[in-house]
């Protein structure tokens, strides 16, 4: 950036070179002195202007760093990539813009191997500054390429360095470290500007606001919301002018706020529309931003801004899962779940080798309806790479458990088992998987089988007294014979007595909070009964129970003869008498105008009838809802 006493030597520079030019039109050192003051003046597009109308007399050889450069600035990165390459003589100030040049390509790659060689070959002052584009680079190629980062071997004495450190941290997710390489590079940024008299605290807390930004990421990583809710919009307060910080900033808020608080969030994608923001941030930034504009415009409910937005990403990037993903959860919303299920099926046959997380939400949507579960276990299974693992084993086993089908569950342990065998043979999960498939044959009296895997198991590991038993176990319901005969693998009684101190155990906290449960009247002095564990039915000295007076009368005498008055129980005297129940079994058909009215709803006996029937007239038409 130019100071003001530049600008100034620079526009007067300007001024003498337009009067060299009304004497000499093509003279190549006015020229290349009115491109350099365009520049230092930041008016890139005229000095290119001039640059292009001169092309005879500024050939690439003379002007190939300043065409290059004016076309970077103006964010035309391919242009200034062929017009450096096309330069024939590459100087040192054309080799460091390639390698920035390359950094804004994403071309990690080419751009250390540029840096390498420029810190080989150079010695002079910025040797810091290309050794900080260098772990720029390294940083990159961590979080957006996931690439272990080699140790540079830098020593990290700036707050840059510093900060690009934790970067590189971040894309190994060693959170912890990178937080503490964070509060080091702060450190030593507030120490850097405080040196200098002119700088004031909002200066600092300006150029920190990249490090916070970074450390409220790190927050939201971990779980941390409402700590990261608070550092980001501390920042947004500070109105840095980086308007691609601002961007990532507002799109993690949109991120936590999720379909929550969705008023703050469109204030927010405000902020990811800025004017540049596409120049300052990676690709896979801003394909983030746009599949989170997308999910927002659903949590809005504006279904077709969704669509729009989905297939416009589905179109620039069309192997990619979330596009594709974010269109099914909109028809879901509209309740379109087949129409849902048929769009992610098209993509995975489209692009089977990113099929398996489309394939678990098509399996998800079939069981969310209910009554496509043997579906849902079907897709499931045409899931190859993840056929054998435990996980979707046991999905898979619940499922078809859920449904009955007991053979395609066995099924399921037979092929994972047998992946296993051939790729894994000494694996856990291989021996975890044959008992398990034991255990759930045997649960399903498909004992013969569970024996077959019980054995195979016995055989990898003989010295398993567990697993003996559970086959001495099995054998016993099929074949008695062969029980008795391994039972003699079981060790003796003496090596498997366990060596206790009964007076000590009586003593532990345990016993003695169990003797705190005797009974209120227990008397120690009293033989307890014995029998007190039988039913009092089966007790030696129970004589059945007493009946009452009233009780005995009841039933009595003569069939159909009763103490009580007749009079009383005569149903010709009732306003209405209800129909006998239904005998169990019988295909009894309730009427919707029926006058049975449930007991605790019963008026006391002698209530007028005609005003019952009254409001049954009044009641017949109505309409009514839950």
């Amino acid at each position: 950036h130019a100071s003001g006493g530049s600008a100034v030597r620079g526009e007067r520079e300007e001024r003498v070179g337009e009067l060299i030019l009304q004497i000499s039109k093509d003279d190549v050192t006015a020229l290349q002195c009115k491109v350099v003051c365009l520049i230092q003046n930041g008016s890139f597009k005229e000095a290119l202007g001039v640059i292009n109308t001169h092309t005879k007399v500024l050939t690439s050889d003379i002007i190939a760093f300043e065409k290059a450069y004016c076309e970077y600035r103006l964010n035309r990165i391919e242009n200034a990539l062929k017009t450096i390459q096309s330069a024939s003589q590459q100087t040192d100030k054309l080799k460091e813009l390639y390698g920035q040049v390359l950094y804004r390509l994403e071309r990690y790659d080419d751009c250390l191997a540029a840096y390498r060689d420029l810190i080989r070959n150079s010695q002079d002052e910025y040797e810091e500054e290309r050794k900080t584009n260098l772990s720029a680079v390294v940083a990159a190629q961590s979080t957006w390429e996931k690439v272990m980062p080699e140790d540079l071997g830098l020593r990290e004495a700036t707050y840059e360095l510093c900060y690009n450190s934790a970067c590189a941290l971040i894309g190994q997710g060693r959170l912890n470290e990178a937080m503490k390489k964070l509060q080091k590079a702060e450190e030593l940024c507030r120490q850097s500007l405080s040196e200098d008299s002119d700088v004031t605290e909002e200066d600092i807390e300006a150029e920190l606001a990249i490090i916070h930004g970074q450390m409220a990421y790190i927050m939201q990583l971990q779980g941390r919301t409402e700590d990261a809710l608070q550092l980001y919009n501390q920042i947004i307060k500070l109105k840095p002018t980086d308007v691609g910080l601002l961007a990532v900033i507002a799109n993690n808020i949109i991120t936590i706020n999720k379909d929550q608080n969705v008023f703050d969030s469109k204030k927010k994608v405000k902020l990811t529309n800025a004017e540049g923001v596409e120049h300052k941030l990676s690709k896979k930034q801003l394909q983030a931003i746009e599949f989170n504009k997308a999910l927002l415009a659903m949590y809005t409910n504006q279904a077709d801004q969704c669509r729009k937005l989905s297939a416009s990403l589905q179109s620039q990037s069309p192997e990619h899962l979330l596009p594709v993903l974010i269109q099914a959860a909109q028809l879901c919303r509209e309740k379109q779940h087949a129409k849902a299920v048929g769009l992610l099926q098209d993509f995975a046959d489209q692009h089977p080798a990113n099929a398996a997380e489309i394939k678990l939400t098509m399996a998800q949507l079939k069981i969310a309806q209910g009554i496509h579960v043997t579906k849902a276990c079907m897709i499931l299974r045409s899931i190859e790479e993840l056929q054998h693992k435990p996980g979707m084993v046991s999905a898979l086993v619940t499922m078809y458990s859920h449904e009955e089908d007991i053979d395609s569950a066995i099924e399921v342990f037979t092929q994972a088992i047998q992946w296993y065998q051939q790729f894994q043979p000494k694996s856990p999960v291989h021996l975890s998987l044959i008992r398990e498939a034991a255990n759930f044959k045997l649960k399903h009296g498909r004992k013969k089988e569970a024996i077959s895997d019980l054995e195979e198991l016995w055989k990898q590991n003989p010295k398993d007294v567990h697993t003996l038993a559970q086959l001495i176990s099995a054998y016993s319901l099929v074949d008695p014979e062969k029980a008795k005969v391994l039972s003699k693998h079981l060790p003796s009684s003496d090596t498997m007595s366990l060596k206790v101190d009964v007076d000590a155990l009586e003593n532990s906290h345990g016993a003695t909070y169990v003797r705190k449960k005797l009974p209120k009247n227990y008397d120690p002095k009293v033989t307890p009964d014995p029998e007190r564990w039988l039913p009092m039915r089966e007790r030696s000295y129970y004589r059945g129970r007493k009946k009452g007076k009233k009780k005995d009368q009841v039933g009595k005498g003569t069939q159909g003869s009763t103490t009580t008055g007749s009079s009383e129980l005569d149903a010709s005297r009732t306003a209405s008498s209800p129909p006998t129940s239904p005998r169990p079994g019988s295909a009894a058909a309730v009427s919707a105008t029926s006058n049975v009215i449930p007991p605790r709803h019963q008026k006391p006996a002698g209530a007028p009838a005609t005003k019952k029937k009254q409001q049954q007239k009044k009641k017949k038409g109505a309409k009514g809802g839950w």
